[in-house]
């Protein structure tokens, strides 16, 4: 089959829809591990109401991961190799927290009352696990996959970090979905985490360009610096509206709740963008570009065929679900 496109545009394309796959994970499953997270400890009638208010979308937002992954497979196959076997400890505690997380999810729905706390607990722990395997394994590609102590204690701190920020979205989708005392609860949480946030956007931008000569001379270099100054300028204003706002959040009718929520979206985009700026075109860090790790131009033309089919679809059925789940979280029953 004859590519239908430029050979030299595919890779791109791939390349684009893999990290529109990461994004979404990120923001939508972020936000459900964030209420993973946030529920260890809460009494029984509050995390019985975070689990419900995430109870429709939680299984759904984690096909955004499988699509990333299974891009990376087959349009860049080489980079999945050297990828996943630098990051295999960290890939499969991974799943051993999804896996955790989803078995417990459905369990505790089930379970007798002198059990579900168990279960309870076994999601709180699945999220965590989830979430700061995926800060190591983000801190170890930023820094090129260097061996060491130094890259240890950054992949360590990224993970700490992904994971408070994974809260900060997680208590920004509570505010938006629960009301009274427990929206209250989550607005202090999202203050709280907001810190954890603006720090890993300070650690992330001070690694990146030290972690590469390339980097370094792509962002401040003329007119590089000039056209990225909003990229900083925009995350330091929607962290400071987010600061005032939750200050005084929720009043006016909660007609605000959705704010936090969509800057917190915002926030993930702006950092993804600017890492998706300091990387590209290279898909494994200053070893391979996407040219060279990609599939051939044909398998390529026949994949998007494919991708192109099937994502709409996962799009598709997320809107739809968020429209038919709108409004503020009600129980959850299988009943």
């Amino acid at each position: 089959m004859e590519p239908f496109l430029p050979p030299e545009w595919l890779p791109v394309i791939f390349a684009g829809l893999m990290g529109l796959s990461i994004l979404l994970y990120v923001v939508l499953d972020g936000l459900d591990l964030g209420v993973g997270i946030l529920a260890r400890g809460q009494p029984r009638a509050d995390r019985d109401m975070m689990i419900a208010s995430i109870g429709p979308f939680w299984d759904a937002n984690e096909t955004w991961l499988v699509l990333a992954i299974g891009i990376l497979l087959v349009a860049f196959p080489i980079a999945h190799g050297v990828i996943l076997t630098a990051l295999y400890l960290p890939v499969a505690l991974m799943l051993v927290g999804l896996i955790l997380r989803g078995v417990a999810f459905e369990f505790r729905a089930k379970a007798p009352d002198p059990r579900k706390p168990m279960w309870d607990r076994l999601f709180v722990l699945g999220s965590l696990v989830t979430a700061l395997t995926q800060g190591w394994m983000l801190g170890t590609y930023i820094l090129g996959f260097a061996p060491g102590w130094a890259a240890a204690a950054f992949a360590l701190l990224t993970a700490v970090i992904l994971a408070a920020s994974y809260a900060f979205v997680g208590a920004c989708w509570l505010i938006y979905k629960t009301e009274g005392a427990l929206q209250l609860k989550a607005v202090r949480w999202a203050r709280r985490t907001l810190v954890w946030v603006a720090l890993g956007l300070v650690a992330i931008s001070v690694a990146t360009p030290l972690a590469s000569p390339r980097i370094f001379d792509r962002w401040f270099s003329v007119p590089e610096i000039l056209l990225l100054a909003p990229i900083p300028l925009m995350s330091g204003l929607l962290l400071l509206s987010l600061w005032i706002l939750l200050a005084r959040a929720p009043r006016e009718g909660d007609r605000l709740s959705w704010f936090p929520l969509a800057a917190a979206a915002a926030l993930f985009g702006l950092a993804f963008f600017g890492l998706a700026y300091s990387f590209f075109p290279y898909v494994v860090p200053e070893q391979l570009t996407v040219w060279d790790a990609a599939a051939s131009p044909e398998a390529l033309s026949i994949i998007l065929i494919g991708t192109l089919f099937v994502l709409p679809v996962i799009l598709a059925y997320s809107v739809l679900a968020h429209w038919v789940f709108r409004g503020k979280a009600t129980e959850l029953s299988y009943y």
